[in-house]
């Protein structure tokens, strides 16, 4: 027993030793209230919203000339249809039990929302790469989702089934061994485990190396220069500005452009201060919007052009950040999800809670609205404020655009670079929970043996036939003309 008091923010010392509570039994203890073989359990609500309904719904709000995008590019395959639908699989979910352990979690830990990234010597590292949706919440819908878009991914690839079960068994095998070696390790050990080039052996993903090397060759010249070279020409007085390229990137009003440049003086607040006089040594030179991917299509994404003295670039992505989708759902689950002020600071420190490593630009802002004659059905509920919006403004995050980024395609890997490429994700999205939640605690409900695993892997394939007949209702509302839809975009 310490001699000195109980200091708040750190652990007691009473609850450390063998004398103290165990996670690790507390973990065990909640099988009762729900045995992990029960986590195959799927339930489709009678008054679950049918395809279009649902897919309408999460297109509120969004810019409606780009909407038929989002479908179009949702009604590809069932994997892209998952992509854009976790707020309906969040509602699937919604009434089924959870053990009750809270993570931060992804929100929407698909199969694509893995990988590579620079650091801040321009390393790689790999990791979750997208928070749009992450709030505190059950550290198994996460497991779920990504067990789910493994089948579907292999599906899609031509994988036999038994390499799609066995791709999501062993996404939530390899979470379970994930969680139990960070349970024992020394706690700061434990917080930045699994080093980038320990992971491929630590997944036994040996089949993968190829594909990886590729990536990241492809990920070291994916940067601002080079999409600066074929986004932008060069103006009369030495700078330099974007170019239309519809409809993915098209130049803004001034209007527009000025709320967007002048929004960067408050996302300057956001950073740490080491990291103002890297920025001072910019200048702002453009700004255009540019659509982003699946789930995020709709959304004011911007992309901001900052050259050096020298005039070389570095690009800033501007993307508005909306309550996560999965915020009801979570609430009805049994997590309370607090107020939030501003949702792009959700988003941020969501990122920052889950990646060992995260953009040493990463910070949020408020664009104040602007209406232009173009958009002005998208801006006739701009008055209307909700929370996490401030007011006269839109939360957006800011980061660095084309930050030597790359991605491993899921849907084109074999069966064995699949299953390997489940496991890595596993491990990955193991050390992100466990820097919201004990990984002892996890590690005891999960156990030894593969129970848990196997369950995964039913709900998996069950939810991905789900998701293939709701994908089939949303191709056959395009074809009656029901719903818009631009493919191929």
């Amino acid at each position: 027993m310490s001699r000195v008091p109980y200091v708040p923010g750190f652990a007691r010392a009473d609850e450390h030793g063998p004398s103290g509570p165990s996670p690790r039994t507390a973990g065990r203890a909640l099988r009762e209230r729900l045995p992990r073989s029960a986590q195959d359990a799927l339930s489709i609500a009678a008054g679950r919203p049918d395809v279009v309904t649902a897919v309408e719904k999460s297109n509120a709000g969004r810019l409606p000339e780009l909407t038929p995008i989002r479908v179009g590019r949702m009604a590809a395959s069932p994997f892209a249809f998952l992509r854009g639908s976790a707020g309906l699989m969040a509602y699937d979910l919604a009434d089924e039990a959870v053990t009750g352990i809270g993570a931060q979690i992804c929100g929407d830990a698909h199969a694509a929302n893995f990988g590579l990234y620079a650091d801040a010597r321009g390393g790689l590292v790999i990791d979750l790469n997208d928070f749009d949706e992450t709030l505190y919440g059950p550290w198994e819908w996460d497991v779920k989702r990504l067990a789910t878009s493994m089948v579907l991914a292999g599906r899609e690839a031509g994988a036999d089934e038994d390499a799609c079960r066995k791709a999501a068994q062993d996404a939530a095998g390899a979470y379970r061994r994930t969680m139990r070696l960070l349970a024992k390790l020394p706690v700061t050990e434990a917080w930045n485990a699994i080093a980038d080039e320990e992971l491929v052996s630590h997944a036994d993903a040996r089949d993968l190396l190829g594909t990886l090397e590729k990536v990241s060759a492809k990920a070291r010249r994916n940067t601002s220069a080079r999409f600066a070279a074929k986004a932008t020409e060069e103006t009369e007085d030495g700078g330099r500005r974007f170019v239309d390229a519809p409809p993915v990137l098209r130049r803004v009003s001034d209007a527009e452009a000025a709320a967007v440049a002048g929004s960067l003086t408050g996302y300057l607040e956001t950073l740490p201060e080491d990291r103002l006089p890297l920025l001072a040594r910019y200048a702002v030179h453009d700004v255009a919007f540019r659509v982003v991917g699946t789930g995020s299509v709709g959304l004011r994404s911007y992309v901001v052009l900052l050259l050096d003295h020298r005039g070389e670039p570095l690009v800033l992505q501007v993307k508005e950040a909306r309550r996560s989708v999965l915020t009801p759902y979570v609430e009805k689950a049994g997590f309370r999800v607090p107020s939030v002020a501003h949702e792009g600071r959700r988003v941020v420190l969501g990122q920052r809670r889950m990646q060992v490593v995260s953009d040493m630009l990463l910070g949020w802002t408020t664009v104040q609205d602007v209406t232009t004659p173009a958009r002005a059905a998208a801006s006739a509920t701009a008055a209307i404020h909700p929370e996490g919006s401030p007011a006269g403004g839109r939360p957006f995050q800011v980061r660095q655009f084309r930050n030597r980024k790359g991605s491993v395609d899921p849907g084109q890997l074999s069966g064995d670079q699949l299953d390997d490429y489940a496991r890595m994700t596993g491990a990955l999205l193991a050390r992100a929970h466990a820097h919201s939640v004990d990984p002892r605690l996890v590690g005891g409900y999960c156990g030894k043996n593969e129970e848990l695993d196997e369950a995964i892997a039913r709900f998996a394939l069950t939810y991905a036939d789900r998701t293939e007949a709701d994908h089939a209702a949303l191709i056959a509302a395009i074809k009656s003309g029901r719903v818009a839809a631009e493919l191929g975009v």
